[in-house]
Parts: structure tokens; C-alpha cells; sequence
């Protein structure tokens, strides 16, 4: 099996995005879930040609070099606070210049999902006001779509 250089490999996306290019990436991590899962979803982003806004999803470098891609929860004039879809702590203060992608599209179990489409507003608005409620609502959405992927005895 080849191991991938992550900093490389997202280090050249961005500098595809500075091109003008939009880009696709398959998710890697938890932070996003419910919405987007694990090595199942995927994301196409491109460099920000707009203000950012509160439900915008944004891929940025923290100072540390790491590469992240959550969701604005609100916009300040010190700059961006910014939380992933699984967590109920917010990154706050995130800098205009860290943030080098914005989220347009993402293919979710298989279907592509845009701006204006059902599950992307849910994300983008009702869920960035659950925060309070998101452990306890995701173990319920763990619970369905586990009962969902079982096969039914037969007897």
C-alpha cells in the first residue's frame, strides 16, 4: 500500500485553487459527520470568490500547518468562528488569509448535493443551532442507520 504525503497532496489542491481550479477531495476524518462520512463522501472546493458567510463550508491551514475543512457558525470582525458538524466546541478567530477553499458541492452516499438542496440547508442552518443537542442527536442517528444496515431475520 502507498502512503500519501497529506500536507503535499493538499498543499498542491491549493495551489490548483489559486489557479482558479475547483477540486475534489474524499473526506478523511469524523469532524463532519452526520453530514459527511469517513472515506464515503466527497468534496469539491474551490478558492472563495465571495464574502463568507454563517453555513459556509471552508477548507483552511490552522498555524500549526494542519488542514481542515468545517463550517462558519459565525462571522466576526476578528475574523471566523468555525465548527465541524460533529463537534460542540467552536474554533474561534479563524483568519481570513488561513482560509483557501470553499466548499461547493459534495457527493453524499453516492448523490451529488449542492447549495439550495435539502440536506445542504439543514447542515448549513437548523444543525449549526443544535450545537447544545448534537452528542445526543448523532447517537440517535447512529442508532436508525444502524438498525437500518441490518438485514431482517428470517424465521
Amino acid at each position: 500500500m502507498k502512503m500519501l504525503d497529506t500536507q503535499g497532496y493538499i498543499g498542491t489542491l491549493r495551489e490548483l485553487t489559486e489557479e482558479g481550479r475547483e477540486v475534489s477531495l474524499i473526506i478523511s476524518g469524523s469532524s463532519m459527520a452526520p453530514f459527511l462520512i469517513h472515506q464515503r463522501d466527497r468534496i469539491l472546493f474551490r478558492k472563495p470568490d465571495r464574502e463568507l458567510k454563517k453555513g459556509d463550508m471552508v477548507f483552511y491551514q490552522r498555524d500549526n500547518g494542519q488542514f481542515v475543512m468545517h463550517r462558519i457558525r459565525r462571522v466576526r470582525p476578528e475574523g471566523y468562528d468555525i465548527i465541524g458538524d460533529a463537534q460542540i466546541v467552536t474554533e474561534r478567530s479563524v483568519r481570513r488569509d488561513q482560509i483557501f477553499g470553499l466548499v461547493t458541492r459534495v457527493e453524499r452516499k453516492g448523490k451529488w448535493i449542492s447549495p439550495g438542496d435539502f440536506w445542504w440547508e439543514f447542515f448549513a442552518h437548523v444543525w449549526l443551532h443544535l450545537i447544545p443537542m448534537r452528542r445526543p442527536l448523532i447517537r440517535l442517528y447512529g442508532v436508525f442507520a444502524q438498525k437500518r444496515r441490518k438485514p431482517e431475520a428470517k424465521g
